[in-house]
């Protein structure tokens, strides 16, 4: 393996253009990889995807959670919402995966949050089976436009019920997509999911699918 290994946990990932931060968990005996995409103005240490992570790890699935910007690149607020770009780097990143030790073997999914469930769904459609899940929690999947309907991947959109805006927009996105699918919607629950339960909601219904489908 080489003395470039490094073992699971905080580590930077080195693509040809930039170096991006990441925190990768692998349980033991691992039954897949999760890769989370995060929304606008959010990174890996979003306290919302740190405790889906947490979650999914004691199902037995590895998770990472990685900066899709760089410091400075995050400081053009206008990248944040570049669809192209991020789901460029997302791709860029489940390549890396697929050279690394700890994770080529490992099969990958996606997790998108807000806009970052766009670019996972971007990223979905061009790998094809190569993912072999795919969910969204609060995501504006209607920005994934006409290449919704090459995802082969099954996929779960998670919204919240009070979420009415993004819920419309899900509701005819959902109408689009000719994967295997599933709509949930968590009754009481606002954008961000912070009422009492709805993030626990959030995540086992993520942990069930994944499992299902890893």
């Amino acid at each position: 393996m080489g003395n470039s290994l490094q073992k699971p946990g905080f580590r930077n990932i080195e693509l040809k253009e930039v170096t991006l931060q990441a925190d990768l968990i692998i349980p033991e005996n691992s039954v897949g990889l999760v890769i989370f995409s995060h929304g606008s103005g959010s990174s890996r240490l979003s306290k919302r995807n740190i405790y889906v992570a947490s979650q999914l790890q004691k199902k037995g699935l590895s998770t990472l959670l990685f900066d899709l910007l760089t410091e400075e690149e995050d400081k053009n607020y206008s990248a944040r919402f570049n669809i192209d770009l991020l789901t460029k780097r997302l791709v860029e990143v489940i390549q890396w995966l697929n050279h690394e030790p700890w994770t080529a073997h490992l099969n990958k999914s996606l997790f998108g949050a807000s806009t970052g469930a766009a670019s996972a769904l971007l990223a979905a459609a061009q790998l094809g089976e190569e993912i072999k899940a795919v969910v969204s929690r609060g995501g504006r999947v209607d920005m994934a436009g006409d290449k919704l309907g090459k995802v082969v991947a099954p996929t779960l959109f998670i919204v919240g019920g009070d979420d009415d805006v993004v819920l419309q927009l899900n509701e005819k996105a959902f109408v689009s997509l000719n994967c295997e699918k599933q709509l949930e919607i968590i009754p009481g629950a606002s954008h961000l999911f912070e009422e009492p339960g709805k993030m626990e909601e959030v995540a086992r219904l993520s942990a069930e699918w994944f499992s299902e489908y890893l």
